[in-house]
């Protein structure tokens, strides 16, 4: 078995569960053509959960996640998201008949929109939710007491509300271990932790079933913006903190309420890993030459461990010959304003006429 099934037996979960995919799993990691040597550093790789069926990772938690709703006889899904969660079970729950009722952070990006009506989701969305820490706390409140009423449970991708969906996710980290097991980093961004948590854990349970494997250090990367992890881990504390207001502009990772910061950065601790902050302007140049220099068309979002990555290095905190695995979380098309704006300044071309093709070639030549 392909996918993320075929791992079911390593993790907790409950006996009666049956597999439910969509093909989501086994993606690929590939070895970076010229950011990485262009930095003396040959060794960097690209795990791509841009090819996952909705278009980033958070298929492997929709498909955990809806198969528990199935085993449960849940009536519909009710979820929470900034985008690509939302998205994901929009996909996963059309597939399985269920009705799926999505409460959107404000500022969702239109392409994660679009997919979530398409696939027939009812969307609604409350001003400062997913931004300030006390709205969005006011509205999980409101949310569990809904789900309880609807005999279902709230779908948020973390493991303080679905530890089920979220087992999905540490398969990450069980492909990783098969795909490169002499990895030393892993880069992962972070807005409320559980993907970080989840890549941990799955390397965890790697390790324990072989005990001679090597630990990678998992490094969380997190925008400036939306500071709840990264700063703390790297300032030594014990535990996470919430920001009143999230002003990042990478959309996807604006979570100002700790969720599972604490687990998260205690785990990356335990790993070896450290904490960094990018500024939104790293993260957006970090998405131009992923798509310019590797061909890899991500999200913002999908570009902050590259961002990460590259802070580490310009800290001096990589030697040349270790391995490192950004993780590229979610696709290009997800975000397009993102996309407008790195486009801006390579229009397309309007010719009259057949005739004129040779002489724009010609001039564009020293462009290139």
């Amino acid at each position: 078995m392909r996918g993320i099934w075929k791992y079911q037996k390593w993790m907790d979960l409950p006996q009666e569960l049956l597999p439910f995919t969509l093909g989501e799993g086994s993606t690929p990691l590939i070895r970076s053509k010229t950011i990485g040597p262009d930095q003396g550093q040959g060794h960097l790789y690209f795990k791509l959960e841009t090819a996952n069926p909705s278009g980033s990772y958070k298929d492997r938690f929709a498909a955990f996640a809806v198969a528990d709703m199935l085993r449960t006889k849940s009536e519909r899904c009710l979820a929470t998201s900034s985008g690509n969660t939302g998205a994901a079970l929009a996909a996963y729950a059309a597939a399985a008949g269920l009705p799926c009722h999505i409460v959107l952070v404000e500022g969702a990006p239109e392409g994660k929109l679009a997919q979530m009506q398409a696939h027939g989701a009812r969307l609604v969305t409350v001003k400062g939710f997913g931004i300030n820490k006390e709205i969005s706390e006011s509205i999980f409140g409101k949310l569990a007491m809904l789900a309880s009423d609807y005999q279902t449970q709230i779908q948020v991708s973390a493991y303080t509300y679905s530890p089920v969906g979220m087992q999905g996710v540490q398969t990450i980290g069980f492909e990783l271990a098969e795909d490169l097991p002499e990895a030393d980093h892993v880069f992962v961004p972070a807005g409320g932790g559980g993907l970080a948590l989840a890549i941990c854990r799955g390397y965890q349970l790697w390790k324990h079933r072989q005990p001679e494997f090597k630990l990678p250090k998992i490094h969380c990367v997190q925008p400036e913006g939306n500071n709840t992890i990264a700063g703390n881990l790297r300032a030594g504390l014990e535990h996470a903190q919430a920001v009143e207001n999230a002003f990042t502009r990478v959309s996807g990772l604006q979570v100002a309420s700790v969720i599972d910061g604490n687990e998260t950065l205690q785990a990356c601790r335990l790993s070896g890993g450290n904490g960094y902050l990018v500024s939104d302007e790293d993260v957006f140049d970090a998405q131009r030459i992923l798509a310019q220099c590797e061909g890899v068309f991500a999200e913002p979002a999908g570009a902050v461990a590259l961002a990460g990555w590259r802070k580490s290095l310009k800290l001096g905190e990589m030697s040349a010959d270790e391995k490192s695995v950004c993780i590229i979380t979610g696709n290009g098309f997800k975000d397009p304003p993102s996309v407008a704006a790195m486009t801006a300044a390579n229009p397309l071309h309007f010719l009259d006429n057949v005739g004129e093709l040779e002489n724009y070639f010609k001039s564009n030549e020293s462009n290139q």
